[in-house]
């Protein structure tokens, strides 16, 4: 079963030419819409415009042009039962053999500032998903192709087999195109959803997702694991999702999983700041005056743990920056920031001074300074068996009138930004969590203990002579003043803390005891 004859229509014109031109010189009849018969036309390729097969110019400013008898005949017709060719003969519709199609460029508009609901709207496409549902329903005689990337691959099969494809190349085709429809459709539930406005129940009765996968990986968590990375075809947040790699060889899994959470640390700073993160948590975090000066004060935070971590900075990465990161025999696996300044990429991409090939990450159109959203929170997904947990993102950030001194000493000017500081960070480590800072500098970090008080031991530890005049953020009450009472024997002078627990009456009673000053914030940020 050759192919005979195909439509061609798309909005991504990439490769359509030479693709058409291909299919035409195999004897292929080709008919087409609007500017795709034009820019065929107009390369010399021939091309049927549409409307004199169907007998009906387009019309509704193009809203209505395949949708017809005479194309969905065409593309519908099962080639293995008389009748149905039987009723196209007497109907004169003419049999389809391949449609290439893709479509309005919906993500592209709606990610465009200032869109109007009228312009997405305008790109919602019917008539290019119809033809796709229809040809890949038929793929036994119906090729569907909705990507460019496969244009050379279908030529060269067809002309090495007579001008067909083999059944497993429809079906592969039919499947991608059904995936294609299906995130199309997402992304404009999504949008519609979105729309409604604040007053609309933010989780939709049916959730759906629009990612495409961008690249395949070695393996997952454990080289037994199969794994691949799918960005969301729809996002417009500076994220690891939409970073372009400069150098390095392949992410993996691990690799993006822990850059995501290093960029997401230094999006909840506006000056410069630097993260190093390992295994999901932050070994090392500081603000400071300029990048140079974070990277050294976060590598303080734990230089024995950094070795192996990633980088992540919300500013771009200039020379001097780059000497600091390379200076000593710290490796890191990746780096990630805003950019690279011309002159800091040989030094960052100079392995006799690393000793190992860094990956070096670029966040495209962000400057550092825009980094969280609260106003659109977006979601956040943790996969369950048999479902999936979906909330708002954890972007809430501190307020003054969140903020309650609650013992009989005010935090210091200093302390008030150590606390802020530490509040920004133990937000991104797991629960239970603590973080020891000094200086803007992270001096300690508890992760993901069974008990609160066994964060802070290890927070204490790891600070060593560093928590003397350190402040305590805890991203939950403490339960006991076991906690608090460590970090006051420690040198701790000031704690950051949500409030809440039953025994908080005991632990203001130690603080003040110990001429400590202590804050409730009335916020949580447990990270499981």
């Amino acid at each position: 079963m050759g192919i005979k004859r195909a439509l061609i229509s798309v909005s991504n014109k990439t490769g359509v030419v030479e693709f058409a031109r291909g299919l035409s010189e195999m004897g292929v009849e080709i008919l087409s819409t609007g500017g795709t018969a034009k820019a065929l036309a107009d390369a010399g390729v021939p091309v049927i415009p549409v409307e004199q097969v169907t007998g009906f110019p387009e019309m509704m400013e193009g809203r209505v042009k395949t949708l017809h008898p005479k194309i969905h005949g065409g593309l519908l017709a099962d080639r293995a039962k008389p009748e149905h060719l039987e009723q196209a003969e007497q109907h004169g519709i003419g049999l389809i053999d391949l449609v290439c199609v893709n479509l309005y460029p919906f993500a592209e508009t709606v990610a465009r500032p200032g869109v109007t609901t009228a312009e997405a709207i305008e790109n919602i496409d019917i008539g290019g998903p119809s033809m796709i549902r229809s040809a890949a329903k038929n793929h036994a005689s119906v090729a569907v192709v909705v990507d460019p990337g496969d244009y050379g691959s279908v030529l060269a099969e067809a002309r090495d087999r007579g001008g067909d494809l083999s059944d497993e190349t429809r079906r592969r085709l039919a499947t991608k195109a059904f995936g294609h429809t299906a995130s199309y459709d997402a992304m404009i539930h999504a949008y519609l959803h979105q729309a409604l406005g604040p007053s609309a129940d933010p989780f939709p009765e049916h959730f759906t997702l629009a990612n495409t996968r961008a690249q395949g990986l070695r393996y997952g968590e454990n080289p037994h694991q199969r794994a691949a990375f799918y960005r969301d075809a729809g996002g417009t947040e500076p994220g690891v999702g939409g970073a372009l790699q400069r150098h390095g060889k392949d992410l993996s899994f691990n690799n993006i999983l822990d850059t995501h959470a290093a960029l997401e640390l230094v999006k909840e700073f506006d000056g410069p700041a630097c993260a190093i993160i390992k295994h999901t948590n932050p070994c090392g975090c500081a603000a400071a005056a300029d990048l140079t000066a974070a990277f050294r004060r976060a590598l303080e935070g734990d230089p024995v743990s950094a070795f192996g971590g990633i980088v992540a900075c919300n500013r771009v990465v200039d020379a001097e920056a780059a000497r600091a990161m390379v200076a000593g025999s710290t490796f890191f696996e990746v780096v990630i920031a805003p950019g690279f300044a011309e002159d800091a990429l040989p030094i960052l991409t100079d392995t006799k001074r690393w000793g190992a090939d860094v990956r070096l990450l670029e966040v495209p159109g962000w400057d550092g300074r825009t980094g969280l959203r609260p106003e659109r929170p977006g979601f956040d997904l943790k996969k369950v068996v048999g479902g999936l947990l979906v909330q708002e993102r954890d972007v809430r950030r501190l307020v003054p009138t969140d903020l309650t001194v609650v013992t009989r000493r005010a935090p210091t000017e200093k302390e008030l930004r150590d606390l802020e500081f530490g509040w920004l960070v133990v937000k991104h480590v797991k629960s239970n969590a603590i973080v020891l800072a000094r200086d803007c500098i992270v001096a300690g970090v508890g992760a993901g203990q069974m008990n609160r008080v066994g964060s802070v031991e290890i927070a204490l530890k790891q600070a060593g002579d560093r928590a003397q005049g350190a402040v305590m953020a805890s991203d939950a009450f403490f339960p006991f003043p076991d906690g608090p009472e460590a970090a006051a024997n420690a040198g701790v002078t000031a704690i950051i803390q949500p409030g809440g627990s039953k025994k908080d009456a005991d632990t203001i009673a130690l603080a003040d005891a110990r001429d400590m000053a202590m804050i409730f914030t009335g916020v949580r940020h447990f990270r499981h």
